[in-house]
C-alpha cells in the first residue's frame, strides 16, 4: 500500500487543463527559446492580469533557477542580498547564491517575514567599502512557513528599499496560495506595482513545471535573456512552459486551484484545532505546521509522508503538511481520523 503524501504541492503531475493546452498544440511547429506563440500568449495574459503592459516577462523551469538568474542580473560582485533566515535562498538552494560570490544576510524571523526597520538597520550597519553592500531585498509570498504579507507591510518594505537604494525581489513559488488567502488584502496587480522583480510560481500551483519572471523596473529589462542563457535556463522547447501559463491564466484557473489547496489546508487545520492541537506558525495558506508528540509523528509516518520541520521540545516537534490543487477532501478526512486514533498525544 502506497503512503499518502502531504509532503509538498508538486507530487502530482499537472492540472488536466494545462495538459490539454500542451497536447492540443503539440504538432504545431514553433520557434524555440521562448519565441513561440504559446509563450507570447502567456505573456499577454499575464500582463493583462498584472495591469502592466510594459512588464518584461520570461519563463524558466523552476524557482531556484529563477532566483539564481535574477540575483545574477541585479548584483555587482561586492553586493549582497537581505532575506529572512528561513528564506529559500538562505536555506534550501544549496548555497546557490553564495556559490556565485554573494553574501546572503539571513535576518531572524519566526513568521518568515521581513520588516522595514530590520532591513534599514542592516543597511546602516554596512556603511563603507570594507563590508559587502546590501543591494537586494529577497522576500517570499507565501513565506516558507506559510504566512503572507499584507499590503501595508509590503508598502513599508518598498518605501525603505526606495529610500536605501535597494531592489525589491519576491519569490512567488506559492504566490497563488498567498493571494487567495483570507489573510491577504492584495491583488496580483497591486503586488506587482510594489515589486521591482518577482516571479509567478507555476510548479507549486498545478503546472507541470515553470515560473514566470516579471521585471517591472525598466533599467533591469535589457539583456536579461543573456543571463538566462548563461545559466542554462533558456529552453529550446520554451513552448512547454508557455503552454502551462496559458492554461493557468485562462478563465482564472490559477486562482481557482490555489483556492482549492488553501481550502483543504484550512479544513485540516480546523480539524486539528478541534482536536486540541496547536500550531508552530499562523495558518494562512496551504502549508500548515501543527505540533505533535514525537510518538504520534512516528505512528503517522506509517501511513503518511510529511516533513518534520523543527523540534519544539524534547518530546514534541512541528511538522509541515502541504495541500495542493489535487488534494481530495477524503484524504484530509482520513488524516484527521488517523491523527485522532494515533498514540502519544
Amino acid at each position: 500500500m502506497s503512503l499518502c503524501s502531504f509532503c509538498n504541492d508538486y507530487a502530482e503531475g499537472a492540472h488536466p487543463r494545462l495538459l490539454e493546452v500542451l497536447t492540443s498544440s503539440n504538432m504545431a511547429q514553433e520557434d524555440g527559446y521562448g519565441n513561440d506563440s504559446l509563450s507570447a500568449q502567456a505573456r499577454d495574459l499575464l500582463r493583462r492580469e498584472l495591469h502592466a503592459p510594459e512588464a518584461d516577462i520570461h519563463f524558466v523551469s523552476g524557482g531556484t533557477q529563477a532566483n539564481l538568474i535574477v540575483m545574477a542580473s541585479l548584483l555587482r560582485p561586492f553586493e549582497s542580498v537581505i532575506a529572512a533566515d528561513s528564506g529559500h535562498i538562505n536555506v534550501h538552494e544549496t548555497g546557490a547564491i553564495e556559490a556565485t560570490g554573494h553574501k546572503v544576510h539571513g535576518l531572524k524571523s519566526r513568521d518568515g517575514k521581513l520588516f522595514a526597520k530590520d532591513i534599514h538597520d542592516l543597511v546602516m550597519h554596512h556603511g563603507d567599502e570594507h563590508m559587502v553592500k546590501p543591494r537586494v531585498v529577497f522576500i517570499s509570498n507565501a513565506t516558507e512557513v506559510g504566512t503572507v504579507y499584507t499590503k501595508a507591510e509590503l508598502e513599508s518594505i518598498a518605501a525603505i528599499c526606495c529610500q536605501d537604494g535597494l531592489y525589491l525581489y519576491m519569490d512567488g513559488a506559492r504566490l497563488g496560495s498567498a493571494l487567495v488567502s483570507d489573510a491577504s488584502d492584495l491583488s496580483l496587480a497591486e503586488l506587482s506595482r510594489l515589486m521591482d522583480v518577482f516571479y509567478v510560481g507555476g510548479t507549486k500551483n498545478g503546472a507541470l513545471l515553470g515560473e514566470a519572471i516579471v521585471i517591472n523596473r525598466k533599467e533591469l529589462q535589457p539583456y536579461f535573456r543573456y543571463h538566462i542563457k548563461q545559466r542554462g535556463g533558456l529552453l529550446a522547447k520554451g513552448r512547454v512552459i508557455g503552454s502551462q501559463f496559458v492554461g493557468l491564466f485562462t478563465d482564472g484557473l490559477y486562482f481557482e486551484i490555489a483556492r482549492h489547496a488553501n481550502t483543504m489546508a484550512m479544513k485540516m487545520a480546523q480539524g486539528l484545532k478541534d482536536l486540541g492541537f496547536i500550531f508552530f506558525t499562523p495558518v494562512q495558506t496551504n502549508q500548515i505546521f501543527p505540533v505533535f508528540s514525537n510518538a504520534r509523528i512516528r505512528e503517522l509516518q506509517k501511513s503518511y509522508i510529511f516533513q518534520i520541520w523543527e523540534a519544539v521540545d524534547a518530546d514534541h516537534s512541528a511538522i509541515r503538511l502541504v495541500t495542493s490543487w489535487a488534494t481530495r477532501e477524503e484524504m484530509v478526512d482520513a488524516f484527521l481520523e488517523d491523527v485522532q486514533k494515533s498514540a502519544g498525544k
